[in-house]
């Protein structure tokens, strides 16, 4: 290894522990901190941006961020390997939630978007068509997630690549999504399937799924 290339190595270990040490900074110190930290380095100028404690974010400038969105702790925002990912003003973004857009694919989050606990948004998949190569070895495919304005996200809920959620869904706790979701629609289920409609439903039992 040359000097040139030492010091080449140095210099990216040392931003990937100067950003271990700022996810760990507690309290209202962490939180501007971590902000004046990160909103220059994605691929525009945010404001107003809330980083918990233990969130991962890989490749911003392949990263937008809209003004008021708040990312809570565990989070991790995935965008490297030519991914991208693009998120609206006023999102939540709740504990444990992937954002998983590299290798090729695209997530877009639309405003007022609400994402609760340990969601997985994944816009690309294994390849797994040869069946005389190891999965692993097969690569990727990229797919791209829209998910437009004023969407409920629920706990726990799974995106799969190639998916469209219309304006105004929402997505039951534990649904997985593996086609587009009509706007207003209630999508719950493994697979996701529509079990109501906010313009037609009681919203009492809106609020209890």
């Amino acid at each position: 290894m040359t000097c040139k290339e030492l010091f080449a190595a140095i210099r990216k270990e040392s931003i990937a522990w100067l950003e271990e040490i700022l996810r760990r900074i507690p309290g209202r110190t962490g939180f501007v901190i971590r902000g004046s930290y990160w909103k220059p380095r994605f691929a525009n100028a945010c404001s107003s941006l809330s980083l918990s404690q233990d969130v991962v974010i890989t490749n911003p400038k392949a990263i937008t961020i809209g003004d008021h969105v708040s990312i809570m702790q565990y989070a991790k925002l995935y965008a490297h390997n030519e991914g991208r990912i693009e998120i609206g003003n006023y999102v939540s973004i709740n504990s444990n939630v992937q954002l998983g857009a590299a290798d090729h694919g695209k997530i877009v989050l639309g405003e007022s978007v609400l994402i609760g606990p340990n969601a997985v948004l994944r816009a690309s998949n294994h390849r797994f068509r040869r069946i005389d190569v190891p999965i692993r070895s097969q690569g990727h495919s990229g797919g791209s997630i829209v998910v437009e304005d004023d969407v409920w996200i629920s706990a726990n809920v799974v995106i799969l690549p190639d998916v469209h959620i219309g304006k105004g869904a929402v997505l039951a706790a534990g649904a997985v999504v593996t086609r587009d979701v009509p706007s207003y629609a209630i999508a719950g289920g493994v697979p996701a399937a529509e079990i109501g409609d906010r313009w037609k439903s009681d919203w009492r039992n809106c609020e209890r799924i």
